[in-house]
């Protein structure tokens, strides 16, 4: 109990205040109320306007990515980059189950499988080991791909997500993915900011997805966006994210199923405003990751950090504890003592939509499930 009593002192004083300390909340310090203003005298606040194409420019100058397309939410863009991968009804695409639940969602909306593989210790994400010990003992590879010989379905994609901003291995995750012929989909939602080796996430596998929502490091309201190096694809995704509408002066033909998934210029005027501030809002939140390392240090309690040849955003900072009778002890007080702490996510497999499906034996997840707690980790 000491330990959390002066963990909350800690934070009050970072934060300066003795009022209710938030998780991660917006920090809106630049041009956002004058771009929002410029959206609304302009007359275009919808699905058109000079923001949108704005932040889909600062989105390719940001992740160095070929191709960035603006869409209404991080949900949307995991869909999208599915479809675009080739991913098709009744196949299968491998991800972790210590993911928030858009991953598994996305999969599912694409009417396909989700397949639970564990994920590595220190980077919380899919494990590269795991995977290729998966796909060795399931995987098949036939002239039109990998399939699962337990399940006789193709597996159509893989998909890591890079879990509180802290980068997967990417790496030896594309050699197997490349070695089973399994397309590689990066869930960025969680991750602008941080580099892989020198490069951004988002822009290693074929596609990725990034959320904007509003306790992300830069937020629209909501928000997402599609990256590739793809510029087909890329074209591909504008077009399906538009309603698969064909160019006309005024008439309306769609060719195939397409989705409203267009982001307003409203929000894309916000987004703009907060990219402006996104080198700032990172550097405040590695000066707060290096005093938590600090204040951690020795005290019993593991403050997570960046791996080797990573640079993480340090989106939702976290600890872990020992069991998880400290953490459920640890997340009590904190909450009780007004600052607001969360344990991570619940395993996909825990809930009764994905009770059913394939999964290994998530040793590395369990583990993490039952020690991992996010605590305070806005920009100051």
């Amino acid at each position: 109990m000491e330990n959390i009593q002066n963990m909350v002192s800690f934070v009050r004083e970072h934060f300066n205040s003795d009022k209710f300390i938030p998780l991660h909340e917006p920090r809106f310090r630049g041009n956002e109320k004058k771009y929002l203003a410029e959206t609304i005298d302009s007359t275009f606040v919808s699905s058109v306007g000079a923001f949108v194409d704005q932040f889909e420019n600062m989105m390719q100058d940001i992740t160095g990515a070929a191709k960035s397309i603006a869409v209404v939410n991080g949900s949307a863009s995991l869909q999208v980059a599915l479809r675009l991968a080739g991913v098709k009804k009744d196949e299968e695409v491998i991800t972790q189950a210590l993911t928030f639940i858009a991953t598994a969602n996305a999969i599912v909306y694409n009417n396909a499988v989700p397949v639970f593989v564990d994920v590595d210790l220190d980077t919380m994400g899919l494990s590269p080991i795991a995977l290729e010990n998966f796909l060795e003992e399931f995987g098949e590879l036939r002239e039109d791909g990998c399939y699962n010989k337990s399940t006789g379905r193709r597996i159509a994609a893989c998909m890591p997500m890079h879990t509180f901003g802290f980068p997967v291995h990417l790496d030896e995750l594309v050699a197997v993915c490349n070695k089973w012929q399994i397309p590689l989909v990066e869930d960025a939602a969680e991750s602008l900011g941080s580099f892989y080796k020198g490069k951004h996430t988002g822009t290693i596998g074929l596609i990725s997805g990034f959320s904007f929502n509003g306790n992300k490091v830069v937020t629209s309201g909501g928000g997402g966006a599609i990256i590739t190096n793809d510029i087909e694809l890329g074209v591909q995704a504008k077009y399906l994210t538009t309603t698969a509408k064909r160019p006309h002066p005024y008439e309306f033909f769609h060719d195939e199923l397409g989705y409203n998934f267009r982001m307003p210029n409203l929000n894309a005027a916000l987004a703009c405003a907060q990219l402006e501030s996104l080198n700032g809002f990172l550097e405040d939140k590695r000066g707060l990751a290096n005093k938590y390392a600090e204040f951690f240090n020795g005290s019993g309690i593991k403050f997570r950090q960046e791996t080797a040849d990573t640079k993480a955003n340090y989106w939702l900072m976290c600890v872990e504890l020992n069991n998880k009778a400290e953490r459920e002890e640890f997340l009590k007080n904190t909450n009780e003592l007004g600052v607001m702490t969360r344990p991570i996510w619940n395993l996909m497999y825990r809930l009764p939509m994905y009770a059913h499906c394939q999964r290994d034996a998530q040793t590395n997840a369990e583990f993490l499930e039952e020690r991992i707690v996010n605590i305070p980790s806005s920009a100051k």
